[in-house]
């Protein structure tokens, strides 16, 4: 997908975003209207115009988003990094069927890039462990990825 510009997500990303990953999401800070980028992990294509993501509802992502819908996500993988970018818009402040305060937002895919530097290949892509109750940390995952699947 080098130098090329996509207003979809590939088949090659489209799998990639149907798991938990380490995405980064940058936004419009809402106070100083300068640049806002937080990591997260619950992230949920459910075609190829369309991600999910959940967030706590208190997160300054969702303020951003209120008063500058506009965000692009970078994704790292497929040997590759890949920055997608669109409208947001939150849709629910509380997930159903979750026990934390989760918001529930949705990107319109609008571009998507082949964002790496020329004569270079990702080998090996971002990994992470959650450092609480590993049993917990399944469980809420699986309650996350399931109500935003819905």
């Amino acid at each position: 997908m080098a130098n090329q510009v996509e207003t979809t997500l590939t088949e090659e990303l489209l799998p990639l975003l149907r798991e938990e990953r380490y995405v980064t999401i940058a936004t419009v800070d809402h106070e100083t209207g300068g640049p806002n980028v937080n990591a997260i992990s619950w992230v949920y294509a459910s075609d190829e115009t369309h991600v999910r993501f959940s967030v706590d509802n208190r997160s300054r992502i969702v303020e951003n988003l209120k008063k500058q819908p506009l965000v692009t996500l970078t994704v790292v993988g497929a040997g590759s990094t890949y920055s997608i970018t669109g409208e947001a818009k939150v849709l629910s402040e509380k997930m159903e069927d979750v026990p934390l305060k989760l918001a529930l937002i949705e990107i319109s895919v609008a571009e998507v890039r082949d964002v790496m530097f020329y004569g270079a290949r990702i080998t090996t892509e971002p990994k992470y462990e959650k450092t609480y109750d590993k049993e917990a940390a399944e469980k809420l995952d699986n309650q996350v990825m399931s109500a935003m699947k819905k």
